[in-house]
Order: C-alpha cells, then sequence, then structure tokens
C-alpha cells in the first residue's frame, strides 16, 4: 500500500476486505447450513408419510369408521401440500433439483391413483392393500433417496466452506501479523532505538522517515524533539547557572519575608514592631539606613516611628517632616516603589541626605486598604536600581508592617472595648442591687433621725430593724454580684457554668436546686451564654430574695430554640401584682434577654410557685451592649 496513506487508513482498510470476505464465508455457511436444516426436515415429513401408508392399510382391514381412514388421507394431503411449498418457520424444505422433482411427482401421482381406492365405500382386499402400498413405499423411498444425495451434496459444499474459513482466518491472521510488523512493530523499534540513543546522550541521533503516516510525523517529531535538546543541551550549563542563581535569590526573598512575617505576627507593641522591622528590612535589601515613617490623617505631616543606622543630626532633623519639605515623606496617593537618585547639595529637598553621604533613596508606601498611612525610606550610599522582584518584596513587606500595626490597634481596641463593658456591666450591677439598696438605707436612716429627735422609741425599733434588714440583703447582693463575676461559660456548653452558679446558690441559701437537660442543638456562642447566666442568675436572686421557696428546678431544652426554665415552689403571685414596674428584676432579664433577641416570660400562681421562661431565637448573636450611662439610665426609668 502507498505510504502516502495514513495507518489509520490502511489498517482500516485492510480490516475492511478482511470482514468483508468473512461476511460472505459466514453468509454462505449460514445458507448452506439453512438449506440441509430444511432438507433434514423433509426427509422426515416423508419417512413419516411411508410410516402413515401402512397404518392406512392395516385401518382399512380392520373394522373402521370412515372418518378414520377420511383423517388419515387428509394428513397424507397435507404432508404433500408441506413437502411441495415447504416452511421456512420450522425450517421444512426440499432442495429441489431435476431428480428430486421426478420423484416427487412420481409419489404424487401415484398418490392420486391411490386416494380413490382407500376412500372407496368397499374397502380393498388384502393383497390390494399390500400391493399398494408397497408401491407407495417404494417411491417414497425413492424421494427420500434423491433428497438424501442433495443433502450429501450441499454438506460437502458447508465442508469445503468451512475449510475456505479456516484458510482465511490462517490468511488474515498472517495479513494482520505482517501489517502489524510492517505499519507498527518496526516503526516502534525504530523510534526505541533513537530513544536508547538519546537517554545515553546522543542528542544527534535522528531516525529515518519514509512515509506520511502517524509514525512518520511521530518520526518527524522525534527528531525535532532531539534537536531542540541538542540546542538546549550546547546551552544548559549556562542556563542551569542562571536558573540556580534566581532560584536561589527566590528562596532568599521567600526566607526574608517569613522572616518578616513570623516577627510581626508576634510584636507585642508597636515600638518593638517598627524598631525590629527596620533592622530586618536593611540587612534584607543591604541598605546603609532606613528610616520607618507614619502620616497623619491628612497626610500633611510624617513622624519618625523608627530607624536603623541613621546618624543621630538627620535623625533629630527629620524627626518630624511636612509634606513635601523632602523628598522623603512626599508621596502621593497614587504613588508606587521608586528609586530617587541623590544628585546635589544644591538641592534643597536633598542637602541632609548628600551631608550624610547618601546616593540613592528608595521610597516605599505603606498602604492600608489603598489609604496611605506611612513610607519606608532607604539610604544607600551607592546608585540602586530594584529589580522587578526587589520591588515586590518591598510592597509585600510593607503590605505587612500595615497589617501588623492595624492589628496592634485593634487589639488594643478591643482590651479598651473589653475595660469599658466590664465597667459597664460592674456599674449596672451595683445600680440595679446595690445602689437600690442604700437608696433604702438613706431612707430608713432619715425615718430613724426623725424618729429619735421626736422621741418615737417603737418607730425607732421599727427603723433599726428595717436598717438591719436592709443591712444583710445588701451583704447578701454584694456576695451574689461577686459570685455572677466569677461564673464564666468557658466551654462549648453552658451545662457546666449552670452547675456552678446552682452549687453556689445551694451553698448560699441551702435550698434543693437541680438542673435537667433534654433534647439536642448546637451550641450556643459564648457571648450569648453569658448573657443567659446572667439572666438565670437575677431568676435565682429573685427566688432568694421574695419567693420563699423550698426548691428550685432549671429545665433546659436544647433544640433549634433554646428554651431554660427556672422553677420554684414559693408563694408565687396574683398576674394583677406582676412585677413589671415595680421590681427592677424583671426590667433586667428582658433588657439582658433583648440583647440576644431572645424573650422572657413569668408564669406565677398564689401560693404555687412561679416559673420564669426564657427561650431563645433559633440563630442567637449578642448585640453590642449599650453604655453603662445607657443603662443606669434605663434602669433609674424602670425604678421610678
Amino acid at each position: 500500500m502507498s505510504r502516502k496513506y495514513s495507518l489509520s487508513t490502511k489498517l482500516a482498510s485492510i480490516g475492511t476486505v478482511l470482514l468483508v470476505v468473512a461476511l460472505m464465508s459466514i453468509s454462505l455457511t449460514l445458507w448452506v447450513t439453512w438449506q440441509l436444516e430444511g432438507g433434514a426436515a423433509a426427509v422426515n415429513e416423508a419417512g413419516r408419510m411411508r410410516m402413515q401408508s401402512w397404518r392406512l392399510a392395516s385401518t382399512v382391514q380392520a373394522p373402521h369408521s370412515p372418518a378414520d381412514v377420511q383423517d388419515l388421507v387428509e394428513r397424507f394431503d397435507q404432508s404433500l401440500v408441506l413437502l411441495r411449498n415447504g416452511d421456512a418457520s420450522r425450517p421444512l424444505f426440499v432442495p429441489w433439483d431435476d431428480t428430486v422433482t421426478g420423484h416427487f411427482n412420481d409419489v404424487s401421482k401415484l398418490w392420486a391413483a391411490q386416494r380413490a381406492l382407500w376412500l372407496a365405500d368397499q374397502p380393498p382386499s388384502p393383497e390390494q392393500s399390500l400391493q399398494s402400498t408397497s408401491e407407495f413405499a417404494n417411491a417414497v423411498d425413492g424421494l427420500v433417496l434423491a433428497i438424501e444425495h442433495q443433502l450429501a451434496r450441499l454438506t460437502a459444499i458447508l465442508n469445503l466452506f468451512q475449510f475456505v474459513m479456516m484458510a482465511l482466518a490462517i490468511a488474515g491472521a498472517v495479513i494482520m501479523l505482517y501489517t502489524g510488523y510492517l505499519y507498527v512493530i518496526n516503526p516502534l523499534a525504530h523510534l526505541q532505538a533513537g530513544l536508547r540513543r538519546i537517554e545515553s546522550g546522543e542528542f544527534s541521533t535522528r531516525v529515518e522517515v519514509d512515509s506520511d503516516d502517524e509514525f512518520g510525523r511521530v518520526g518527524s517529531g522525534f527528531n525535532l524533539m532531539a534537536g531542540k535538546l541538542q540546542t538546549l543541551y550546547d546551552g544548559l550549563e549556562a542556563q542551569v547557572v542562571t536558573k540556580t542563581h534566581h532560584i536561589e535569590a527566590q528562596r532568599a526573598r521567600l526566607e526574608a519575608l517569613y522572616e518578616v512575617s513570623a516577627f510581626v505576627a508576634s510584636a507585642g507593641n508597636i515600638e518593638d514592631l517598627s524598631h525590629g522591622f527596620a533592622q530586618r528590612v536593611r540587612a534584607i535589601m543591604g541598605a546603609d539606613a532606613v528610616a520607618v515613617r507614619w502620616s497623619d490623617e491628612a497626610n500633611q505631616r510624617y513622624l519618625m516611628l523608627a530607624s536603623d543606622c541613621l546618624p543621630s543630626d538627620l535623625l533629630e532633623e527629620e524627626r518630624s517632616l511636612i509634606s513635601g519639605a523632602c523628598s522623603c515623606g512626599a508621596l502621593k496617593a497614587d504613588a508606587r516603589t521608586r528609586v530617587i537618585p541623590i544628585i546635589s547639595h544644591e538641592a534643597l529637598q536633598m542637602r541632609n541626605c548628600v551631608r550624610a553621604g547618601y546616593e540613592s533613596l528608595v521610597s516605599v508606601p505603606v498602604r492600608l486598604q489603598q489609604r496611605l498611612i506611612g513610607e519606608i525610606d532607604l539610604f544607600f550610599r551607592k546608585p540602586m536600581q530594584l529589580s522587578a522582584d526587589e520591588t515586590d518584596l518591598l510592597d509585600t513587606l510593607a503590605s505587612h508592617l500595615a497589617s501588623a500595626l492595624e492589628s496592634l490597634r485593634a487589639a488594643a481596641l478591643e482590651r479598651e472595648a473589653a475595660v469599658s463593658e466590664e465597667r459597664a456591666l460592674l456599674a449596672r450591677e451595683l445600680h440595679d442591687s446595690i445602689a437600690q439598696s442604700l437608696a433604702f438605707l438613706k431612707i430608713q436612716v432619715q425615718l430613724l433621725r426623725g424618729a429619735v429627735h421626736k422621741s418615737q422609741p417603737e418607730q425607732v425599733e421599727t427603723a433599726l430593724a428595717e436598717l438591719d434588714t436592709g443591712l444583710r440583703e445588701s451583704i447578701n447582693d454584694v456576695r451574689e454580684l461577686l459570685v455572677h463575676f466569677r461564673t464564666r461559660t468557658n466551654t462549648d456548653d453552658i451545662e457546666a457554668a449552670l452547675q456552678e452558679t446552682l452549687q453556689k446558690f445551694r451553698h448560699q441559701t441551702g435550698l434543693p436546686a437541680t438542673l435537667k437537660v433534654a433534647g439536642e442543638g448546637l451550641p450556643l456562642p459564648a457571648d450569648v451564654q453569658v448573657q443567659v447566666l446572667h439572666v438565670i442568675q437575677e431568676a435565682l436572686s429573685n427566688v432568694r430574695k421574695h419567693a420563699g421557696a423550698a426548691q428550685v428546678l432549671i429545665d433546659i431544652i436544647k433544640g433549634e430554640k433554646w428554651r431554660f426554665d427556672v422553677r420554684d415552689d414559693g408563694c408565687g403571685y396574683a398576674s394583677a401584682l406582676a412585677p413589671d414596674t415595680s421590681h427592677v428584676g424583671l426590667n433586667i432579664m428582658q433588657e439582658r434577654a433583648a440583647r440576644i433577641g431572645a424573650s422572657v416570660h413569668i408564669d406565677s400562681v398564689p401560693g404555687q410557685g412561679t416559673t420564669v421562661h426564657l427561650t431563645l431565637p433559633p440563630h442567637p448573636v449578642a448585640a453590642r451592649p449599650p453604655a453603662a450611662g445607657t443603662d443606669a439610665a434605663a434602669a433609674s426609668r424602670a425604678q421610678a
């Protein structure tokens, strides 16, 4: 086959030819097999006619009814029709030729002559029956022998086809093996030999390309690859050195970036952060001095936050720079890292740098979320040029510095907010408990003073009793306040904190208190747990002060909506006397619940106790607590 055809076309052509020959052989074999099956069925049917002829003779000679003879005659007719027409569904058909046709016509004529004999009203004599049956059987035997002779010829043809198919299979296998060797194995062997020579370092190796098929194109590609490898190998040593230097520089930059990142993440205050950063940046860039400047909000003045190896006189003169007074601190909003040459004494903006002996200044803007917040200045006593990698490194270091300073500022604000929140919480607790008791004691002192001046002994005793009761309540409030501030939720589950609260409640009051937990739900956030804990503590405080209970039960139902129930068996109260405005405890609980989107509901029956229900929303989140003064004002309004 021509070498211009592709390998796929060659293999497909050979395969198609072999497939067509195989299909033709299979079709002929199937046709011959079909003829043999139909002829065998015809032989069986003819043999059955011979048997039926003897059966008809015996039936006529024996006592019989005309219907039996008529049925046997009809069967003969059906058998002759079946042999003449055939039946493709069985299959059954006679392999017709001149001899078979002649014998079949003899059988048909003989049957036509004998049919009237068998259907006559007067049955034939035994001698006639025997003679007719013998003649008919001989005719059928002649038909069967003719059919079998045809079947023998077909069998010989089938054997010949099978031999031809075997020969074709062998020839096809040989052709496919030869084709595979010629078009696949041999080209692959040449390619493998070329690859082995390439592996051994013979980059001048080429393979012969003598076709335009797939292997020819692969061979061309192999030669092209070998040529490129030879070209690359010739300059490989220089390229390896260049790449090694580049990788080493990248490694050094990554190491420096990692070191600075680890340092800024561990720095505890701004002074240590800025000084340590300046020292590391100077070492990384090989600068003679470094200055880290911070800008005010309007970018009008730059303050010296830290420096390293900067001369003392230059440090004093540039501790605070007005924007634009010097090349340092003259950044615009869209400024980028740049190299500024220091060229002459006459340049007013450069006089300090020239006097210190610097020849180049690298200015690196420091940005936080696109806002310019400072500048890093690197001073060199030689001309300086920055590569793209060095520029990227400086920009990355500047962004790390900005993020670290912002983190320190945020941490300071967070600590300040935490202190303010604790102070506001303490102020609310003091106002809602101790302040109320002290106001009550002040009133009792005034009543006592009035009773003493009026010489009213009974009122004096009453006032003293009230003062004693008030002092005891104040002491209990102080203890309870200390308990509240010492109880914190430090786990994912609030159950441990509530167990601690109940233990302190039992120790303080001597009352039995039980905690029951049911259901499954997601853990509550820590700030939500704090508000829930304070609401329950306030409910327990009301039980201690007002309920006169014998026992307390806290039920927790976990689920999509958490629910907390504080039950007591105390005196209770009527709904008309619900503590909505006369007691600040409910107001305190409602304020705390509102911060997390929860609700507080109280059920109480006189003489049957009180139940406080706290129901949380599906996904509670604690809001920012109001200022202490706001809470205090709200508590004062609730008291009024």
